[in-house]
This record gives structure tokens, sequence and C-alpha cells, in this order.
């Protein structure tokens, strides 16, 4: 078996395999673990005496040099011929002195794949509820039940999304922490969520049935072609999300194609929009009154700002459809209108971007583009039949 197969230069190089787990091996079961995250973690892979694999967690590179690595490979390895157990015992706790407020941090500020929305959430969340009474305690320290008085009065305060998210965020930084050697075990993962915490009933976006929306465009019809009222057209014609419509910019708009990036999708994966007539009729008419901005939607106060995320929803309200009707359910109208005309139920899925992953959906960002551009057209003629002339 090759041994010492690493070198320095190797270790510095090494970034995450497609977003994934990716290991460096260097002998005698010792490997560098490269997270999802960038960082880099010294394990070595080893069997128990009943002949079981096990991993033992080094610590952290580069703060533990690839040389220091190797010396303390060999003397686990002297241990294991010795008979010891490398697995702590339940009374032992980690020596380290890293705290939840520095894993917190730490943690975070590596998740480069992840949105800047996304994080602010999430760290928001955790110094709300974690770091007042569990930020200063020793990360390897902390017990579950420590974790459960934290989540448990966010549940009792009918909290019951919110809880399972801040327990999930706590998780991945506590798995984080025992891939770096700051505790021995992730206590977030032994509190069943399904269990722990109470349900509320899932309430969809209010969305109209089809034999309402024609009274509804009659009603919209009626209203001064407002920002609100053109972007609350254009959703309908899209099957997007509101947040993907608001932040649209015009160097995104490609003929009569909508190329949505990546980092603004809920999935991450680029999305494609073909655009009817009638939207490309809305867009021209918007184009007209640009004030220069970037946005198609701009912020009425600030052109450098994306149109308020509540524009859609108040116009909707003062409509008299409050409880009724949302941005959102353009959605849930679109897929109901195609699938009772027959159409394709990838095609649908494909246009919601509801499409899976793996390297097909992440490459082909294009798919079922010519059958969702005659499907969009057709449901356009539906919806506003007397605009779809050029």
């Amino acid at each position: 078996m090759a041994i010492n197969t690493l070198t320095d230069a190797d270790c510095k190089r090494a970034t995450p395999n497609n977003g994934k787990l990716r290991k460096l091996f260097d002998g005698h079961g010792l490997m560098l673990a490269v997270l999802p995250s960038g960082n880099k973690v010294w394990r070595m892979a080893y069997r128990n005496s009943d002949g079981k694999q096990q991993t033992a967690v080094i610590g952290p590179y580069p703060l533990i040099s690839l040389k220091e690595a190797r010396e303390r490979r060999d003397q686990l390895r002297v241990k294991l011929i010795d008979g010891a157990d490398l697995k702590a015992t339940k009374d032992e706790k980690p020596t380290s002195a890293f705290t939840i407020d520095q894993a917190i941090q730490d943690y975070w500020a590596g998740r480069t794949d992840a949105s800047p929305g996304y994080i602010k959430n999430a760290t928001r969340a955790l110094a709300m509820y974690v770091s007042p009474k569990l930020g200063s305690r020793p990360a390897g320290e902390v017990t579950r039940d420590d974790l459960m008085a934290v989540l448990r009065p966010m549940d009792e305060a009918g909290k019951s999304v919110y809880v399972r998210r801040t327990r999930m965020w706590m998780s991945q930084v506590l798995e984080w922490c025992v891939e770096h050697g700051h505790a021995q075990h992730n206590i977030a993962s032994d509190i069943n969520a399904k269990v722990a915490f109470s349900r509320k009933p899932v309430e969809g976006f209010a969305s109209l049935p089809l034999n309402e929306v024609h009274p509804f465009m009659e009603r919209l019809a009626l209203e001064d072609q407002l920002q609100s009222v053109m972007a609350c057209k254009l959703l309908a014609l899209t099957w997007t999300r509101t947040d993907e419509l608001r932040r649209m910019t015009w160097d995104e708009i490609e003929g009569d194609l909508w190329r949505i990036p990546g980092k603004r999708m809920k999935k991450r994966r680029e999305h494609l929009v073909p655009l009817s007539t009638q939207a490309l009729n809305l867009l021209a008419e918007l184009k007209q009154r640009s004030r220069g901005s970037i946005y198609v939607f701009p912020n009425d106060r600030d052109g450098k700002r994306a149109m308020s995320e509540n524009s859609i929803l108040y116009l909707i309200h003062r409509l008299d459809y409050k409880g009724r009707m949302t941005g959102h359910g353009w959605r849930k109208i679109g897929s109901t209108w195609a699938n009772e005309n027959e159409y394709n139920a990838d095609h649908v899925e494909t246009q919601l971007a509801h499409k899976e992953g793996g390297v097909r959906g992440v490459y082909n960002s294009a798919e079922y583009l010519k059958q969702r551009r005659v499907m969009l057209q057709a449901f356009a003629d539906w919806l506003m039949p007397n605009q779809g002339k050029e």
C-alpha cells in the first residue's frame, strides 16, 4: 500500500468536488476531507476490534499540517495495535473551548455555496434564539436538553416552521464542529423534529379557481397601468415566483426568452422562460417607461433597487381579493389550466422549475423549451385574448 502520497501543494489546491465532499488519501487510512463549504479536515479510517469501519477526526487543515497529521495518524495506529478504543466514551468531553458563537460565525462564513439571503435568515435566527443562551458555551459541552430548552419555547409560541428551520441550521453548525474536532457528536441530529415539535395545518398560497380568473382580469383591467398592475399580468404570463419577477433585469431578456440566473432561483439552477406575444407587449411598454434602471420593475423611490416584494400582494388586496388570490397563486392557476388542457406533465413541471436535480437537470436548462413556448402562448391567448396582437 502506497503511503505519504499527498504533498503540501495537493492540500492547498484541493477544492470540493462540484459542491460535494472530496477525499484525498495519504495512506494508512489518513485522508484530507474537503467539505462542500471548502473547509478541510484530516480524518483517519480504521477498523475497530469488531472489524467495523470507523473514522477518527484528527483536526482541521491548515491548522494541523500534513506533517503533523501523519504523526497523529501514526500515534493512533500504535493505540490500535495496543487494543485501545479510539471512540470517546459517553462521559468524555472534548477539550476544545471553541464556543457556539464562534462555530456559527466560522461555519456560515464558509458557506460560499449559499445565497446571501439564506445566510442572513439562518444567522439571524441563531443570533435571536440560540446565542443568548448557548453562544458562550463550548460547542462540545452543549447537550440535547440544552438545545431543546432553546427550541421548545419557539414551538410553544406557535413558530412551528421556524423552530424546525432553526434546528436544521444549528445541526449544520454542529456537524461542522464534529468535522473540525470541536465536538464529539452533533446533538441536534438527535432531535426528531417530526415528533419533538407541533404541526400546523399546511396552508397553500391562495389561488382562484379557473372560472373566476377572467372576472379577476376584468377587474384588473379597470386599474390604471401602474407598475404593480403590469407586474401582476407578467407574473400570470410566466408562472414564475414573485421574487424572481420583481428582480427581473433588462439584460436577462434575450428576444422572446427570459433567462433567469441560477442565483435567483429557488433550486439555484438557471431557468429559461419563453415569452408569449402578450408578455413581449407588456415588456415593450415597460421599456418605454424605463427610467434607466437595470430593473424591469424598479422601486418607486430608488431605481437602484427592485420593486417592493409586497407590491403585487397589496394590489390584489386593493382589488378586494384578499385571502382569495396571491401573486404565487398564478403558478397554481397555470398548472391547473395546463393539466386540464392535457399538456404534458413534464412540460408543466419544467415551466414551474420543479424538475429534479442531477446532471441532466443542471445542464439542460432549455429542456422542453419548444413545447413550453407553445403552452405558454396558448395560456396567454386564453388569459388575455384581446392583447395578443403585435
